[in-house]
Formats: C-alpha cells, structure tokens, sequence
C-alpha cells in the first residue's frame, strides 16, 4: 500500500552492516503498517523475524536458512482487519532492500532455478533479476488456510517481493497433497534459486550480466527510497 502515515509501533530492525558484503535495510511506513528490513547476502542464514504472523515468520525462517541470506525482520500492523496488508508489506520492504543490496548487479549469476522437494510436494522456482518485476504463479493449495494464515497472501507475498525486487518470478506445483508442504517447498525452492541467482560469477569480472549493460531500474529504486 502507498498511504503515508502513522502505524503501530515496530521493534527495530537496525545492524552495523559489515563492509564487505551486500547489506540494505528498509522502513516502510504506512497507515496500516510498521515494516523494518535488514538482509545481508553473503550472510549465513542467521534469521530474527517479527511480523505478528507466526506462519510468515516460519516461511521466513525458509529463506534466510536455505538462501543462507542474514534476515532480520520486525512488523507491526492493521491485524484487527486481517494479515493482508502486513504479509504484502513485508514482500515489498523484503523486495526492496533485495533490489538495494544487489545494486546494479555487477558480476551477479543473474538467473537462479531449483526443485525442491517436500514429502509428497514437489515445486520448482525459476527467476531472473531482469529489472523487471514479474510473477508467473502455479501452486494449487488443497485447501484455503494453513493455521490461521490464508493460503491467498501466498501469492500476494511473492508478487510483492519479485515486483519490487525488480525480478522475473516463476513459480511451479509438480506435486502436492499437503497445503503446508506445497507451500513451505515453494519458500526452500525460491531461497535456493535466490542464493544461486546472487552468487557472484568469478569469469564476469565485475561486469554486468546483460548484453543491453543495464539491469536495474536505478530511478524506482530512488523513488522507492524517497517513500
């Protein structure tokens, strides 16, 4: 959502970033939400999620453990109507602080895939940090909620991130019976293709991995900032 103004307070989300490595850390601020993001790339999946959803936080738990990205995530919001617009907003901020930390993605694999497997749930993830935002989504959920969490934000979740993260996303269901399965193999395919796609490539030599010499839209990334 794009409104301005005061939200619930949320615990900081605040680190020293270390120098050598890819950082970014977002505030996202609205009328229906509190989000903080900090991520390191070349992390260790060390993970600290809030976002008052107990199911998103175990999913991103998933990222930050299988993508071996640093996470730490802290979020307040509108709870009292549902978890939509929190779910979102932690899509958005966690996208933009991607995009941030990835910059103009010099010397980056670019393109990222894996099949992940779960039980009986089968999901593979294909991305490409094209500079533009793209979701292609194909799971099926057996049923409409997994707890307490809607099994639509899913889908809402993930077209935020790739939106933001100005990356193509796509997303697809080979198997699966269990609603939790298919979604939680859909979170451990997504980090592993996200860790391949940020992997630095050592034969670019710090090059852009694009024949056009660009792919980062540096002037929503400004906006972004300036929101």
């Amino acid at each position: 959502m794009n409104g301005e103004g005061a939200a619930s307070a949320a615990p900081r989300a605040t680190r020293a970033p270390p120098a050598s490595s890819r950082t970014a850390q977002v505030h996202r601020v609205t009328r229906e939400t509190d989000v903080r993001v900090w991520l390191n790339i070349d992390g260790t999946g060390e993970c600290r999620v809030r976002t008052g959803i107990p199911f998103l936080d175990h999913m991103l738990h998933q990222i930050s453990a299988h993508g071996l990205i640093d996470l730490d995530i802290q979020a307040s919001g509108d709870y009292e109507i549902d978890d939509h617009h929190t779910n979102e907003d932690v899509g958005i901020a966690l996208g933009l602080a991607l995009a941030q930390a990835l910059g103009d993605k010099r010397g980056i694999q670019r393109f990222g895939h894996f099949l992940a497997p779960l039980d009986e749930a089968l999901v593979q993830v294909a991305m490409d940090f094209s500079g533009r935002g793209y979701l292609d989504y194909g799971l099926v959920m057996p049923t409409e909620r997994v707890g307490t969490y809607d099994t639509q934000l899913v889908r809402e979740f993930f077209m935020a991130l790739a939106s933001n993260a100005q990356m193509t996303l796509h997303i697809r269901q080979l198997a699966g019976l269990n609603t939790h399965h298919i979604i939680e193999a859909s979170f451990k395919a997504f980090a592993r293709a996200l860790r391949m796609a940020c992997e630095i490539d050592s034969r670019r030599q710090g090059e852009i991995p694009s024949s056009k010499g660009a792919l980062t839209d540096q002037q929503a990334l400004r906006n972004a900032r300036g929101t």
